[in-house]
């Protein structure tokens, strides 16, 4: 007897809807993985690479353009990666920020189809006020948390794995064996394969248990 092993296709994500409150999102429904990162920190680079696709999530030398919470389907029929707003160095008025954290916080704490959150930090600057929010929610309510080192381009090897090492040791003790960290490379593609094997194994356990015909393949879009 044959088992049946659904296989994600990053490279054919594509772009669902943008929604700026929780009511606007996708019905709740199926799994998705989201994406959380201050502005600068490579947030869309990260999806991009890992979707072997240059636009699929917007970048810009301008941080917080990212006003949206942004969902893309992948080829699983209710299988979704989300991009979260960015914080941090965005120039908007104080309300619109306070209409950002208000909306994030209630789709963090009431979106019952999220498995998972990755948490994008430059490795050069990690755990700021943003990701220590972060990392504090994942805590008080039990949702993984996998950890992007970004940009390890710009360290020499030693120092970026002293900075993983000691972010590790860190959540550990915080999140237990709900954390995972990793170093990342956009510009490199170095941490491609990794970061997929985390979003896997969020993603796919209960479609593992489901026959071939339960399973609705999404086909790809035609140019």
């Amino acid at each position: 007897m044959s088992t049946f092993d659904p296989v994600i296709h990053y490279n054919l994500a594509h772009f669902e809807t943008s929604a700026s409150r929780l009511d606007q999102c996708p019905p709740d429904t199926g799994a998705e993985v989201a994406f959380a990162g201050r502005s600068n920190a490579g947030k869309s680079s990260a999806i991009n690479a890992l979707t072997a696709q240059t636009a699929l999530a917007r970048t810009s030398k301008t941080p917080g353009r990212t006003q949206l919470i942004n969902f893309f389907r992948l080829n699983i029929e209710g299988l979704r990666l989300v991009d979260l707003p960015g914080y941090g160095y965005a120039k908007v008025p104080v309300a619109m920020k306070l209409h950002w954290q208000r909306h994030l916080d209630a789709y963090l704490q009431h979106r019952e189809c999220l498995q998972g959150v990755v948490l994008v930090m430059d490795i050069r600057h990690p755990m700021k006020e943003f990701d220590e929010m972060m990392v504090h929610w994942c805590s008080s309510t039990g949702v993984p948390l996998h950890v992007l080192l970004t940009k390890e381009d710009k360290l020499k090897r030693g120092p970026a794995k002293s900075t993983m090492l000691q972010i590790q040791k860190q959540l550990k003790e915080r999140l237990g064996d709900k954390v995972s960290v990793q170093t990342f490379s956009a510009l490199k593609k170095s941490g491609v394969d990794q970061l997929r094997q985390r979003i896997n194994s969020w993603l796919l356990p209960d479609l593992k248990e489901m026959q071939p015909d339960e399973v609705e393949l999404i086909p790809p879009k035609a140019d």
